[in-house]
């Protein structure tokens, strides 16, 4: 009897505890036309738990005691919804489901608030998540091809630079001593080392790219454009993703993510990526192949919500890239304007030395120095969001470290002229953002903030001569030069260290005069100070007092030290006016005066007649910059967007990077050229045909050019010219083409899908294809006919079937047709003749597997 009763009462328990944690979940699926949707399958995501709906599409299903939990809601054709479920609903849910053949309302938050784009007086293209990891886009390199107002250049991760419409970084080696005109903003954290674009995207939610000024939204200043990343959040309904990509040349590309609560009102969210592949670069002295990638990245998030209106997130990242890689290749001669036995053919005659392959495009390298490139970049962030009034306060505080441990061959042959040529460097910076942003009245809504950052960076380089270094540099007929181990070992020890920091006030407003007509002005004061020491001290080489082998030595490297410390302050601002001449017609124009901050030169400086350093290029004037735009987003017909946008920039006194002929400037030195002028137009267009096809495109024209350049350096054919006797340094280049700058760009692609199913789940079969192209463009800061990079055309294709639940499959091709091109050329250090080139990936192919729960 007691054993009975003891039975009972465990199933009364039981089901106590079922009717108490196991409760009903209801709800009715519809259409937007309110028509009921029979078999569309309802989830409990993270879970095995489903059920259908009926004919009058309802549905019922058991929470399985577990709150909060997140429905998913899916039926082939419609968008799948997802529902966050704190507490069991006292009434059937309502849903609704959207088809899947109209056009997404994307959102951005690039004015600090949630917002339709086509609502957005910015010209901005708005990438997603899903989209860039459908396009194979995994890194910024890869997001040009889909948004052609973007170039990125990057011979290794340090001498990277990101441009929006030709403007933002100097075309050329990276000099630490100014800032970049692009601002790179991850979770709302500033990234002041151009090198961060060129690791993976770990776990990313949205990808926005603002083209022209934006300093009275954002704490950096931008005067060319910025992009705005954000990262997947952490979730308290429980989540997770897996892919893994395989592909020629050994490509493996690995993917996870998992999120959910770790208390009630804490959850967490961590993401890695890694990335590997084998050389497409051989070298034949090796006999392995260079240019190999190596990427790990981690991200780990947490999220505090202390009440209903503050969230606090702390986040760490850290990411490593260990590639055997960035090697360049000859691309070609060009015949200087020195001596016949100073020319680069000339010269590896007389040491009996020829080149692997005279095409670039064979892929072959000799290079006896190793290529290293291996780069650290990491740090915290603390967020904190907190509603008051009709707006938020913002706090977010952040620490950043890039360290850099490269080793390049810079003469770009077997040769050992360089036996040497490696800068390794430190940089740290702390940043500290607070602003507002909010409804201020009924008609006044806007942004306030206050910025700061801080930065250290140090590099101790080592750059050494080799056996052939004699040959590359001799520059007189006197025997000396062939003096043994005159120079074998000779070179200099590096110390150059900047301490930059900022602060800024700044603010826009958007004021309503009417419901259709907006006036937005901003202001924003800067305050820049950098202190930069640069010193080089010679080294090895054949020891000997006789001062004409000293002076043989001189030549080529010699000590120099000096050290700059420069401040300025700046007043800029922007108006825009905005008119909605209909729900499908906004019409923005805006005029903006923008600042550059001042820069420093901490890589050395040219020498003058007495072998002195040119001292007075140790500081380089900040930029103005005059920026007019006038542009329309329309909406023409349902389901499609179509904008136009027309812009003019003018800079004067524009920062740009110098490579001068003596080696001891490492990597070039800045200089202003007195006025430049960009000016073009700009389109966005997406169409949804069907519910099987859509198209999107994209072009842009730019006419980028040196107003007034009048002490430009030689281009590289004109290195040594010498008129009435008299060496020739430098040269009027005004009215010629700005570097980097392509007249015309642009992408365009669609999808064909159809419904299917796959292992049981639900979703979609396609086919996807894109192309992108660009027209010629100069790769010199003067312009030079052998440093041209001919325009090129590639295509990338893609099939498989994508579901939001369960297993997605797609295979890949990448430049289908095995398109050759350049992406840079750069002639090799000391101007000698011979450029190399950045070549552009042949074909790859792959596939892609992922699973989502």
């Amino acid at each position: 009897m007691k054993t009975s009763l003891q039975n009972i009462f465990t199933i009364l328990a039981v089901l106590t505890f079922s009717i108490s944690f196991a409760q009903k979940i209801e709800g009715v699926v519809t259409t937007d036309q309110n028509i009921p949707l029979e078999a569309a399958n309802v989830v409990i995501k993270g879970t095995t738990f489903s059920t259908i709906t009926d004919s009058e599409g309802r549905f019922s299903i058991e929470s399985q005691g577990k709150l909060p939990l997140t429905l998913l809601v899916q039926y082939i054709g419609y968008n799948t919804a997802e529902l966050e479920i704190t507490a069991i609903p006292a009434s059937p849910l309502l849903i609704t489901l959207r088809e899947e053949n109209k056009l997404v309302e994307v959102v951005v938050s690039s004015r600090r608030r949630i917002e339709k784009v086509q609502d957005v007086p910015i010209a901005v293209s708005v990438v997603t998540g899903k989209q860039a990891e459908a396009a194979g886009a995994f890194n910024v390199n890869r997001i040009k091809e889909l948004v052609p107002s973007v170039q990125l250049y990057s011979s290794n991760p340090r001498n990277t630079g990101i441009n929006i419409r030709s403007l933002g970084s100097p075309f050329g080696l990276t000099n630490d001593g100014i800032d970049p005109g692009v601002g790179f903003y991850v979770d709302g954290v500033y990234y002041a080392r151009p090198a961060a674009t060129t690791l993976d995207f770990i776990d990313v939610e949205q990808i926005e790219v603002l083209r022209g000024p934006q300093g009275s939204l954002f704490g950096k200043n931008t005067t060319s454009g910025a992009f705005n990343i954000t990262s997947r959040k952490p979730s308290f309904t429980p989540g997770a993703d897996f892919e893994i990509s395989y592909g020629n040349y050994a490509f493996l590309q690995a993917k996870a993510s998992i999120t959910g609560a770790l208390g009630k009102k804490v959850a967490g969210r961590l993401s890695f990526s890694g990335t590997q592949r084998d050389g497409l670069i051989d070298n034949v002295v090796t006999g392995r192949p260079t240019n190999t990638l190596n990427n790990q990245g981690f991200r780990g998030q947490l999220l505090w919500t202390p009440t209903e209106n503050t969230n606090v997130t702390f986040a760490g990242d850290l990411t490593t890239q260990r590639p055997d890689g960035y090697a360049q290749v000859v691309a070609g001669v060009a015949p200087t304007q020195r001596a016949a036995y100073r020319q680069f053919d000339a010269i590896i005659k007389d040491l009996n030395y020829q080149l692997p392959s005279l095409n670039a495009f064979d892929r072959k390298i000799d290079h006896d120095t190793p290529w290293r490139s291996g780069q650290d970049l990491g740090g915290i962030s603390l967020n904190i969001d907190t509603k008051i009034g009709g707006g938020t306060l913002t706090s977010t505080t952040a620490w950043r470290f890039w360290n850099w441990d490269p080793s390049n061959d810079r003469d770009f042959t077997g040769l050992q002229v360089l036996a040497k040529s490696q800068n390794p460097t430190r940089q740290t910076q702390v940043t500290q953002e607070v602003r507002y942003a909010g409804q201020l009245t009924s008609k006044i809504s806007g942004v306030a903030g206050v910025f700061f950052i801080d930065q250290t960076s140090q590099t101790n380089g080592t750059e050494e001569s080799g056996n052939a270094q004699w040959r590359f540099s001799q520059s007189s007929t006197s025997p000396l030069w062939k003096t043994p181990g005159l120079f074998e070992g000779y070179g200099i020890h590096t110390d150059a260290r900047i301490r930059a920091s900022s602060a800024a006030v700044f603010g826009q407003i958007d004021w309503a005069l009417t419901e259709r007509f907006h006036v937005l002005p901003g202001l924003r004061y800067n305050f820049d100070k950098k202190d930069a020491h640069y010193s080089r001290k010679t080294y090895g080489g054949l020891q000997t007092t006789d001062p004409a082998l000293l002076a043989l030595k001189k030549s080529v490297y010699s000590d120099q030290a000096f050290d700059s410390d420069t401040d300025n302050t700046d007043f800029s601002g922007n108006i825009t006016l905005t008119y909605k001449a209909s729900d499908k017609i906004n019409i923005y124009a805006t005029a903006a005066k923008s600042y550059k901050p001042v820069g420093v030169n901490v890589a050395g400086l040219p020498s003058n007649s007495a072998g002195q350093p040119m001292t007075e290029l140790a500081v380089i004037k900040p930029e103005k910059v005059y920026h007019y735009e006038v542009g329309v987003k329309t909406s023409p017909f349902k389901n499609s967007i179509f904008n136009l946008t027309f812009f003019n920039t003018d800079i004067k006194d524009f920062q740009t990077n110098v490579q001068a002929a003596e080696l001891g400037v490492n990597r070039g030195y800045l200089a202003n050229a007195d006025k430049v002028r960009v000016r073009g137009a700009e389109l966005d267009a997406s169409f949804v045909i069907s519910s099987h096809l859509t198209i999107n495109g994209a072009a842009t024209y730019t006419d980028g050019k040196y107003v007034k350049f009048t002490n430009a350096p030689l281009p590289l054919e004109e290195t040594g010219l010498v008129v009435n006797g008299v060496q020739v340094s430098y040269k009027d280049v005004s009215g010629t083409e700005l570097p980097g700058a392509s007249r015309w760009a642009g992408s365009l692609g669609g999808e064909l899908s159809d419904n299917a199913r796959f292992f049981g789940n639900a979703g979609k079969i396609f086919f996807a294809a894109d192309g992108y192209a660009r027209s010629e463009f100069s790769s010199s800061p003067s312009a030079s006919k052998y440093l041209v990079v001919k325009g090129y055309a590639i295509f990338n294709a893609r099939l498989g079937f994508r579901a939001s639940q369960g297993l997605s499959i797609q295979i890949w091709g990448r430049n289908l047709f095995n398109k050759d091109y350049y992406e840079q050329l750069l002639p090799a250090s000391g101007n000698t003749g011979q450029y190399a080139g950045v070549l552009g990936d042949q074909r790859t192919y792959g596939v892609t597997f992922k699973y989502s729960l």
